[in-house]
């Protein structure tokens, strides 16, 4: 099968495009998938890059969970056909439309933390061809969505999903979201407005119509010098929430805006993840600071449930065939999209 794998850790010339790439074999209990739609994430920039760090090393090259295995397919956006079934798994699911669920959970409780994710501890669906646990290809045959459209959802809406719920979110809230025009971005504006939160959004000016138009109730342009001071503006009695996937010095810069007893819940780090703010900001005014890293069994339920329904509506980019992966991580890097950006294995 056609796939693209990465070698080592490094630029896109990391990533080799191979032609003759063992095709997999669903075990017991797997399903095969014929991959139709795979979306970037910047999970897979990160994970190519070994820009993770460790705990005692930030700079170390590493995977998220630290020790990372060579060759590997990449890619946790997935969307498909299921057309081989392993040992154990009905033959009713052969020929249905799949959304994959991409997390490695440590348990089977439905509210277990991953503790793996296709593309990097398994194989992903930068191929032809992935195989996957039975239980985490969910059925989306009724869903209205094209398979490019539902590829964008498991990374960016799970993360957004999980992140609001996290940080319990509640209608009538503020909440500020930054790196509002990414995958991850435009879900949570989408998602936190369709809650009934007013959402104030930070991105690039040329961005901020996309942005609004996913549900923003105010943009705030990121290229500005003073962000804190067009926050503060636009929401003068505070803010409840912060969902945040940039990091960086935003952190100590926008934190003194958050309400007594505030939550800031964070799941990125694009802007820069080691940073210096000033913990009296904390603890003085009992701001909550949450960590999130990807979705539940639960999280992932409802997003299926929402895809078969049709009303999420994410936003693609562009779409590339998938041996020009090199130049959609370069175009994702770049950071002028707006949205996803979708690879087409066929």
């Amino acid at each position: 099968m056609t796939a693209a794998v990465l070698m080592q850790f490094g630029a896109p010339s990391a990533l080799e495009v191979r032609l003759d790439w063992p095709r997999p074999r669903p075990e017991c209990d797997q399903v095969l998938v014929r991959v139709t739609a795979a979306a970037v994430n910047n999970t897979d920039i990160w994970t190519r890059e070994g820009a993770y760090g460790r705990p005692e090393d930030p700079d170390a090259l590493a995977g998220w969970l630290g020790d990372f295995a060579f060759p590997r397919i990449q890619g946790g956006d997935i969307a498909g056909v299921v057309v081989e079934v392993g040992a154990d798994v009905s033959e009713e699911m052969l020929g249905r439309r799949v959304l994959v669920d991409p997390a490695i959970y440590g348990s089977d409780e439905d509210d277990a933390a991953p503790v793996g994710y296709l593309g990097s501890e398994a194989d992903g669906g930068f191929a032809q061809y992935v195989a996957v646990d039975a239980s985490h290809a969910h059925d989306v045959d009724v869903s209205p969505l094209s398979d490019t459209q539902l590829a964008c959802l498991p990374v960016a809406f799970g993360t957004a999903m999980a992140m609001l719920d996290r940080a319990n979110l509640r209608a009538g809230e503020t909440v500020l979201v930054t790196g509002a025009s990414g995958g991850v971005g435009l879900a949570l504006v989408q998602l936190a407005s369709a809650l009934g939160a007013y959402v104030v959004a930070i991105t690039s000016g040329s961005k901020g119509d996309a942005v609004m138009d996913a549900g923003a109730s105010a943009v705030v342009n990121g290229d500005s010098n003073d962000v804190a001071g067009q926050v503060a503006a636009a929401v003068p009695d505070g803010l409840h929430m912060v969902a945040d996937i940039a990091g960086g010095d935003g952190v100590a810069t926008l934190m003194p805006l958050l309400r007594t007893g505030g939550r800031w819940v964070i799941a990125g780090a694009v802007a820069g993840p080691v940073i210096e703010f000033d913990l009296r900001r904390l603890y003085l005014h009992n701001v909550h600071l949450i960590g999130s890293s990807m979705h539940t069994r639960v999280h992932f339920r409802r997003l299926v449930d929402l895809a078969r329904s049709g009303s999420l509506r994410p936003h693609i980019s562009s779409t590339y065939a998938l041996t020009d992966i090199a130049a959609a991580q370069e175009e994702f890097v770049a950071r002028r999209h707006i949205g996803k950006i979708v690879l087409l294995p066929d």
